[in-house]
């Protein structure tokens, strides 16, 4: 599930992801033209050089350039620049210290609060329990950071940083970083903080846009007791409303344990799935239960009666439009990463574009895809089809009712507060001592949430991090469950991350695969956590190959994700109509070349059905990749304690990929470690 808190910073930091419907074009003219001259910039390097000295000369020259780069006419002339930076380049170690903790500490406090205000407000729109009022999405669409950098650049704190503390290029931080001490690495993350100047205004679009965005998706749910198939017959219970798409998924996941009505479940879902990403979905059946809905002749009853109906009309589409208008703007203010693109995977991923494509396509077009779904088709007795690339059978509780699950998870957690107080136990369980289990869950609040769930950390210390899920009426249900184990398990990185890394800058992870990987890694023990023992004598093997055709699954959206993005770069002008149609045409794409010849059905435009597409643009990429290192640090963990090995890798803190993963499990992010394990697993279960 989606990563709140990092998504946030990472907005907050390194791109927009958000905006009003207002104009974009011409984004070309929003910037400011350079100001500050070659020559100026020639001048007080050299000045500072002849005054300090060649031992300074990277800083000197990287400050100096980074300043005139982001310096406005606004900001002083020529002469200010210069007068500016002499005065202000700090050559003295013990000084640049003292700035360095100055700046760290304030940027904490007002991180942290600033983040504790966007929290509070969000609350009516994220959150049961809170009348509906008008004014909620003003507010949850407010920025309170908006003016923050431009105060920072009038009262010229952001040029003291960006003077003082080099930016470095992913590949100089890549090359350098395993020489550098964590004061170095620190001092590094110092200088990404001011590569970019945006103006307050687009950064209060860009909020307002995910905020409506978000509440688009979260307020997206299906009555799937008022489904019925082309019989007429309704399969699923008549209080069952599902989110899409998590709940959908999962639903269909689930329903590989029915062996009387799961095939014609998962069949009506799949039909449901395609009638939302081609918008004929009726608008009168989203987020409403007053209507019967036969999602396959895609007609609508009230009392038997068929009643006229009115497909959503392309409004997926033009959510996603005005994401990709808003990264538009922010382009122009971004000179070392001018796409939405270069954001995501230079600067924030930190893993360039075409090695994730890389390790994404090696693993979909390898030998061990048709072998595994060989195993599948032999185990469900037929043959594949499209939504079995959802196939759930490799995990304990795809052989258990999860109506059975529901009565355990239900009684156990009736309330938030309920699965609030057992947080403790849930990390004991799983190799925590007990004093830091209760730290750590001191430090996560629990609250039921409108959408699907989601995690949220805190920005300063000792502040309290939000899990967010789902829990009915009845209690929590075993999807909810499923969702609030894999959201604690971000809560837990983002407590440690936080509050155990020694320094703020370095607070986090490498990027949001990394908080996945711990997701992953708790959501797949829920039902040991429930106390379900899985009896499988072949059980590592059956992780092995549940992790890979989850990587499998998730591999493939990444990949129509990035090209949709690519499309709407070619294509800057499209309606939400053409979209649509663009997104279909990747979609169909991608499954031909590496899932119709494995699960059937040629044109299948099911990889565009992913909310992440919509809501987090650029997101899907991290899932896939936090499924590798997740495998990679559980093989790291593997007869070790689990709490001790991850206090140990997740306490470095934000330092860049590779180098994490040298440090933390001996190699590189791979896929090949996945292959020889499925290898080994399809040896043991044939």
């Amino acid at each position: 599930m989606k990563n709140t808190f990092y998504l946030i910073l990472s907005a907050l930091f390194l791109f927009g992801l958000f905006s009003c419907k207002s104009n974009t074009s011409g984004t070309e003219n929003m910037k400011e033209k350079r100001f500050i001259s070659e020559k100026s910039v020639s001048e007080v390097t050299k000045s500072l050089l002849d005054s300090i000295g060649e031992t300074q000369r990277i800083r000197i020259e990287r400050g100096v350039k980074q300043v005139a780069q982001l310096w406005q006419q606004t900001d002083g002339t020529n002469e200010d620049f210069t007068t500016f930076c002499m005065e202000n380049f700090i050559a003295d170690s013990v000084q640049l210290d003292v700035l360095y903790k100055r700046l760290e500490k304030n940027f904490e406090t007002l991180s942290g609060y600033f983040n504790e205000i966007d929290v509070t407000l969000k609350e009516p729109i994220q959150l049961v329990g809170f009348e509906e009022s008008p004014v909620d999405m003003l507010f949850g669409g407010y920025d309170v950071r908006a003016h923050m950098d431009d105060d920072f650049y009038a009262n010229k704190i952001a040029f003291v940083t960006a003077l003082n503390f080099p930016f470095y290029s992913l590949d100089e931080k890549t090359k350098l970083g395993d020489t550098w001490t964590r004061k170095q690495w620190a001092y590094a993350r110092m200088g990404d903080r001011f590569t970019s100047r945006i103006p307050a205004q687009v950064q209060q679009h860009l909020s307002q846009t995910l905020t409506n965005a978000d509440s688009y998706i979260s307020n997206y749910n299906i009555y799937m007791g008022q489904l019925v198939d082309a019989k007429g017959e309704k399969l699923f219970p008549a209080d069952m409303k599902l989110i899409t798409h998590w709940g959908l998924r999962d639903e269909l996941k689930s329903d590989y344990a029915d062996k009387v009505n799961g095939l014609k479940k998962q069949q009506l879902i799949y039909e449901v799935m395609k009638r939302i990403i081609d918008q004929s979905i009726p608008s009168e059946v989203i987020n409403n239960g007053k209507y019967t809905w036969n999602p396959v002749e895609n007609k609508i009853f009230d009392s038997g009666k068929e009643l006229p109906s009115k497909p959503e009309n392309d409004v997926r589409y033009e959510v996603l439009l005005q994401n990709f208008k808003a990264n538009r703007q922010i382009d122009a203010y971004s000179p070392n990463f001018p796409t939405a693109l270069s954001r995501n995977f230079d600067a924030a991923m930190e893993i360039p574009q075409k090695d994730v494509e890389n390790l994404f396509k090696s693993l979909l077009s390898s030998q061990q895809v048709k072998e595994v779904a060989a195993y599948i088709k032999s185990r469900l007795g037929r043959d594949l089809q499209p939504f079995d690339i959802w196939y759930n059978g490799f995990k304990a509780k795809g052989e258990i009712s999860e109506d059975e699950l529901t009565k355990i998870t239900s009684a156990k957690y009736p309330t938030p507060l309920a699965v609030e107080k057992d947080l403790p136990n849930i990390l004991i369980k799983l190799g925590w001592k007990s004093e830091k289990a209760r730290q750590i869950a001191s430090l996560v609040q629990v609250d039921a949430s409108l959408g699907a769930g989601h995690a949220w950390g805190a920005v300063l210390r000792g502040q309290k991090a939000r899990l967010r899920t789902r829990i009915g009426e009845n209690g929590m249900d075993y999807k909810g469950y499923n969702i609030a184990v894999h959201e604690f398990g971000h809560n837990t990185e983002q407590t440690i991350t936080l509050n155990d890394v020694d320094y703020w800058m370095l607070n986090g992870v490498p990027n949001n695969a990394f908080t996945e990987a711990v997701a992953f890694m708790f959501q797949k023990r829920d039902l040991e956590l429930l106390g379900v023992k899985n009896a499988n004598p072949d059980a590592e093997a059956f992780l092995a190959l549940d992790n890979f055709w989850a990587s499998y699954e998730i591999m493939g959206v990444a990949l129509v994700d990035i090209a949709v993005w690519e499309w709407m770069y070619a294509n800057p002008n499209a309606t939400p109509a053409q979209l649509k149609d663009a997104v279909i045409t990747e979609a169909k794409k991608v499954w031909n070349e590496y899932y119709a010849g494995i699960l059937g059905g040629k044109d299948e435009p099911i990889l565009g059905i992913y909310s992440h597409m919509i809501d987090y643009p650029l997101y899907l990429s991290y899932y896939p990749i936090g499924h590798l290192i997740d495998f990679q640090v559980e093989k790291q963990m593997k007869g070790k304690n689990m709490a001790d090995e991850m206090q140990r890798m997740y306490t470095q803190g934000r330092i860049v990929p590779q180098i994490w993963m040298k440090n933390g499990v001996g190699q590189a992010i791979s896929v090949e470690p996945t292959l020889k394990a499925v290898d080994e697993a399809l040896k043991v279960v044939k």
